[in-house]
């Protein structure tokens, strides 16, 4: 049981430490929508999702006021939309219809995001599959609140490759689509090896198809408060550091549990998962960096990263384990640049590179997450950062991810700004020798020998 000790023992970490409940997410099953008929198909998906929502943002204000705990974000995940709009959408422009109507029950309930706008293509891809992948830059485009994700690959089938390929084009497509707002629309569309099916962030959320009718997952996060924490063991050995990082991440976890049990048992809602994940936000202090550097570092891509990123990493996860028995999605620390002023700091500082962070996301919960590149960055290099990024999940069975923003008019040295909890972000340097005739390659890369475990 959660007591009003625990509560008020986290009052000081959120007054003065950034924590949050970072967002409360309704996974809503969107299977009993299918129909042939697309207008059926749309008034399903809107009557569904408006009907199960409509007292999230409410519900989630009055735990906000009752315990004094901000939630930053009420958002929604849908079952991939690739499955629900298979019968119905035989062009990507019937997807977009869909991805319009998603958007509009969003607005009508009042949530910020709504993710499952995906294909999980990891083997192959179906003509649904490719004609949704195709159908993002312009659903990004023309909506507020659509996340898009694809999942081209796992550790148990290896990397689609065609699938890779077509994600480079879409990337780019993405960013030229929304250009007049710094390819803002890239920022919404994550590509995944190894997706997992209970993940409450966005831009990667989705129902997966296991799940049930609808699921209440919550994901916590509080970088300022180990930050803080991490203060108070200055020059000691990594036992005691282990130890605090540890207990922290058990405190912030125990406020997500507090949260995701109250709104569970207000809506009427199972309960699913508690995702700890230390996710930083441009606010001073609020930075995954700034932890690395409290633990030795004087700054983020000096020798050594890539090992107190692991260590924090799995420390992180163990604190979490022990404060909810349904710790999921992502759960670990996120180093995504536009979002954390410290990794900001370190691109500028010139420490931190794009090779140096593809190094830490073998050690960390997702991936390339958030990073701008130059926009005259070709759809082949793309897809070969999305491919080495892929391999890393596939191998090391763990999830990764790719969010890259080709800013479409900008080059190195130059700053995108996002907004919001997005942030702003500079322009990072791309190697610029070519892949193509790798890329260009048809077919799939097979999974790994240890893949074979059944």
């Amino acid at each position: 049981m959660i007591n009003m000790y625990e509560v008020s023992e986290t009052n000081k970490m959120i007054e003065h430490e950034n924590l949050d409940v970072r967002t409360i997410t309704l996974g809503i099953s969107l299977l009993d929508c299918i129909d042939s008929d697309l207008n059926k198909l749309n008034s399903k998906i809107y009557e569904k999702i408006t009907k199960t929502a409509k007292d999230l943002v409410s519900v989630g204000q009055d735990i906000e006021k009752e315990f004094g705990i901000p939630i930053v974000n009420k958002r929604i995940s849908v079952t991939p939309i690739a499955l629900v709009g298979a019968a119905a959408c035989r062009t990507a422009e019937d997807f977009v219809t869909v991805a319009k109507t998603l958007d509009r029950a969003a607005e009508t309930v009042g949530v910020n995001f709504i993710g499952g706008y995906s294909a999980l293509v990891s083997k192959s891809m179906t003509k649904s599959d490719e004609n949704l992948i195709r159908s993002i830059p312009q659903a990004l485009a023309e909506t507020e609140r659509i996340c898009s994700s694809v999942n081209v690959g796992s550790t148990k089938t290896g990397i689609n490759m065609d699938a890779v390929r077509l994600c480079g084009e879409i990337v780019k497509a993405s960013a030229e689509a929304t250009k007049e707002r710094d390819s803002l629309g890239c920022a919404k569309l994550v590509i995944f090896c190894n997706a997992p099916d209970d993940n409450p962030f966005m831009a990667g959320a989705f129902l997966g198809v296991t799940e049930g009718d609808a699921v209440i997952n919550v994901g916590v996060s509080g970088p300022g408060v180990v930050k803080k924490a991490l203060e108070k063991v200055r020059g000691k050995g990594f036992e005691e550091l282990c130890e605090m990082i540890k207990k922290t991440a058990f405190k912030v976890t125990r406020v997500g549990q507090l949260v995701a049990g109250e709104a569970s048992q207000r809506l009427g809602i199972p309960f699913g998962i508690v995702d700890l994940s230390l996710a930083p936000t441009p606010a001073v202090g609020d930075s995954v960096a700034e932890i690395l550097e409290e633990i030795g570092l004087e700054r983020v891509g000096a020798p050594g990263t890539t090992a107190a990123l692991a260590m924090l990493n799995d420390q992180v996860k163990k604190g979490g384990v022990m404060a909810s028995s349904y710790v999921g999605g992502l759960s670990g620390a996120f180093i995504p640049v536009s979002e954390d002023q410290g990794m900001i700091d370190a691109v500028h500082a010139g420490s931190l590179t794009l090779e140096k962070l593809e190094a830490m996301t073998c050690v960390c919960s997702v991936g390339l997450d958030m990073i701008a590149i130059p926009g005259k960055t070709s759809a082949a290099t793309i897809s070969g950062i999305i491919a080495d990024e892929m391999a890393i999940g596939m191998v090391n069975q763990k999830t990764t991810a790719v969010r890259l923003i080709p800013v479409i008019g900008k080059d190195v040295g130059d700053m995108a700004e996002f907004g919001g909890l997005l942030g702003y972000a500079p322009i990072m340097p791309v190697n610029e020798f070519g892949c193509d005739a790798f890329i260009s390659r048809k077919g799939r890369i097979p999974a790994p020998i240890h893949s074979f475990k059944n």
